[in-house]
């Protein structure tokens, strides 16, 4: 019979032993997931036994993160912002880094109010946001809790990823709030601003619009083609928000084996360098802020140079970058003229 204490002591050395990084902490995620208790239960009661199946289990999944399946993958989950999200292989597993972007995105609305000479919107009343490739949900959905009474628009690519943060922002009863959308960056958005206020739920619409119909809405459908993105009126966004795919394809042979092997390449890779997403990540957002609406950018390890030279102030102003604790700079903002 094996207790808690030799269960988790063994599972330690195991992973030590295959070079798994975070090896006591992986270790210990992987038996609270199998037992369904929390860590103060776990150094409570080292003496306890464990159930062979449970035992069983446990090595099975040490096994497999020895082997280089992500942790989050094995138990499903991922905190971020102090919420719990379904991560599956088909998004990218979120990381403590991007929720500088919840708090730039936050600090930046609450400025834009104070130099604008109004109350803040503690609320986030009559703002409407866009969070582009959201991948598990993370981010519209930290901000959704937020900002109770904003809007919001997700979209991603990827129709398993959107799959995915649906179920997330139902598990965080926010899902009436934000609506998915199955496009590339910000391409195909509808046009004119009362249209587009009414697909973001901001207008009441006598009939059912497609977007709130359906958890997920392609912009290649047929509903989508009468009005296509024009002029000032098509500026419906106060908050653009993206983590984008950043990391560049030479940069592959580098990463650590479950990001190369488990991670989805269509979230992780950027191009050859890693920033050529940026230049039309920007540019679109410049055609969909509102005057003075807000940008926040994820930014690579040494993307930087490349992305700032691209908020010229032609469209943007008030550009400044967060560092995050490693000192990298990590998040770019800047406001639309």
């Amino acid at each position: 019979m094996l207790n808690v204490r030799t269960a988790l002591k063994n599972g330690i050395a195991q992973l030590r032993e295959a070079n798994v990084s975070s090896f006591t902490l992986a270790a210990e995620l992987l038996l609270l997931h199998v037992l369904g208790r929390n860590r103060t239960w776990l150094y409570a009661h080292p003496e306890e036994i464990i159930a062979d199946a449970d035992a069983q289990r446990f090595f099975e999944l040490l096994a497999r993160r020895a082997a280089g399946e992500p942790t989050q993958h094995l138990t499903g989950k991922q905190e971020f912002w102090g919420l719990e999200f379904e991560v599956t292989p088909d998004v990218l597993i979120p990381r403590p880094e991007t929720e500088h972007i919840i708090e730039v995105a936050l600090d930046r609305l609450a400025l834009r109010e104070l130099r604008a000479g109004r109350p803040q919107k503690s609320a986030g009343e009559g703002l409407q946001i866009a969070d582009i490739g959201t991948g598990s949900g993370c981010i519209a959905i930290a901000l959704a809790k937020e900002l109770p009474a904003a809007n919001f628009v997700a979209t991603d690519i990827s129709p398993a990823a959107l799959a995915a943060a649906k179920r997330n922002a139902q598990r965080h009863a926010v899902d009436n709030r934000i609506h998915f959308i199955e496009c590339n960056l910000l391409e195909g958005f509808p046009v004119g601003a009362q249209h587009a206020a009414r697909q973001l739920g901001a207008i009441p619409n006598s009939a059912p619009s497609a977007v709130h119909d359906s958890p997920i809405t392609s912009y290649n459908s047929p509903a989508f083609h009468e009005s296509r993105i024009t002029g000032h009126e098509s500026r419906p966004f106060d908050l653009i928000a993206s983590n984008p795919p950043y990391i560049g394809r030479r940069e592959a042979p580098t990463l650590p084996r479950e990001v190369r092997e488990h991670e989805p390449a269509s979230a992780l890779f950027g191009g050859e360098e890693g920033y050529e997403l940026y230049a039309d990540l920007i540019a679109q957002s410049a055609r969909h802020l509102k005057p003075g609406g807000l940008l926040v950018l994820e930014l690579g390890h040494n993307s930087l140079p490349a992305v700032h030279p691209l908020l010229d102030a032609k469209d943007w102003t008030n550009v400044g970058i967060t560092n995050d604790l490693a000192g990298i700079p990590r998040i770019i903002a800047a406001g639309r003229l």
